[in-house]
């Protein structure tokens, strides 16, 4: 295939899932600059192997794996706790039909640790199942049904109407027994 015209498909796509693409960025990063960062990156790594990517017939999950591997090796190599930035200036969301349950959301995925995070945005933002998440991830099923679970649990007690830190149950001693008497 000439380069003009595989420039030119490649473009095509890119054009028409750069919106997606920037979604699950930002819900992976919660950041729209860092998003932006995470899609130029991904895009970049996608026209190297567009060839690739394109016989596969799978642009989209081919897409989306770089994406997220982008995404969690920016957290490994520490880039996030590298760069600090000053004041940063509110993003501004599409209208929602509960603006501030949508917020409550966001906020909650984004105190999850980046494995659980990354999981929960491929399993339900993006619709992939357990075994499409673990070839994204490259980890086993096991681990995304774990990650899941945890990164679901972590979300319930975020968004519990009396979310307050709780203390961990302990057991009682024998001493706190005999005084109950």
């Amino acid at each position: 295939m000439k380069h003009s015209l595989r420039d030119a498909e490649f473009t095509e796509y890119v054009t028409a899932r750069l919106t997606s693409l920037r979604r699950v960025a930002y819900l992976l990063c919660r950041d729209w600059d860092r998003a932006d960062d995470l899609v130029q990156g991904a895009i970049t790594k996608l026209y190297v192997h567009w060839g690739q990517a394109r016989a596969a017939g799978h642009a989209d999950s081919y897409a989306r794996v770089i994406l997220v591997r982008e995404f969690l090796s920016e957290r490994r190599s520490g880039w996030a706790r590298r760069v600090t930035l000053g004041a940063q200036v509110p993003d501004v969301a599409a209208a929602a039909a509960d603006f501030d349950a949508a917020l409550d959301v966001r906020s909650a995925l984004a105190e999850l640790p980046p494995g659980q995070r990354a999981t929960l945005v491929l399993r339900f933002y993006c619709d992939l199942n357990v075994d499409q998440s673990a070839q994204v991830l490259g980890c086993s099923a096991g681990t995304v049904k774990s990650q899941t679970a945890k990164g679901l649990d972590s979300l319930r007690r975020a968004l519990e109407p009396d979310s307050r830190p709780r203390e961990p149950a302990r057991k009682r001693g024998n001493q706190e027994r005999l005084l109950d008497g």
